[in-house]
């Protein structure tokens, strides 16, 4: 049996990161067009989104993803998941080093805008479209906004993979599916 993780706002939500649900003036900034014909109002947009992720750590929910060395997909361009020690895949890219911050209008992948190709999508339809029925894909704190968040439930579902979706409290409930799921696979032996 193999686990992939399929992260969004929600697992950050408790790490004290806001998400776009509740800042919508911040997603609806975040198009290239935008970026290109606002290049100012981009980069105190990028800074801010910066200044909101600036000090924070991972939670428990990164931590136990780490630990469980389970790979992740990640919507997040906060980072938290490498901090806490995944090589996650991020499909948004990263935020602009703080040396970039005044181009950060100019910049790919940092993060990917509305409008943007996302380069590491592909790689993520890939490792879904490699489960099986006896796998499992667990879906942590996204929504049904982006077009990517349903097509890979649909292509897990698809593939009769065992979907579990922990939209709440991603700091505790994560590590509790884990050790359940990870005891039944022990079990089976």
């Amino acid at each position: 049996m193999k686990i992939i993780a399929f992260t969004g706002a929600g697992i950050s939500k408790q790490s004290n990161i806001p998400t776009f649900m509740e800042k919508p003036e911040v997603r609806e900034k975040l198009f290239r067009s935008f970026a290109e014909t606002h290049h100012e109002e981009y980069n105190e947009v990028i800074r801010q989104l910066k200044a909101n992720i600036n000090g924070a750590k991972p939670n428990d929910a990164h931590i136990a993803l780490a630990e469980y060395k389970i790979p992740v997909i990640t919507m997040n361009i906060d980072g938290l998941h490498k901090l806490a020690g995944s090589d996650a895949l991020e499909l948004h890219g990263g935020l602009p080093k703080d040396d970039e911050m005044d181009i950060a209008w100019s910049l790919y992948n940092k993060p990917v805008l509305y409008g943007d190709p996302a380069p590491n999508y592909q790689r993520a339809y890939e490792m879904v479209y490699d489960l099986t029925s006896d796998d499992v894909f667990m879906v942590i704190g996204c929504s049904y906004y982006t077009a990517i968040a349903c097509d890979l439930r649909e292509v897990a579902k698809s593939r009769g993979v065992r979907i579990i979706e922990i939209q709440e409290d991603a700091a505790h409930n994560v590590r509790k599916i884990l050790e359940k799921t990870f005891l039944m696979k022990v079990g089976e032996f």
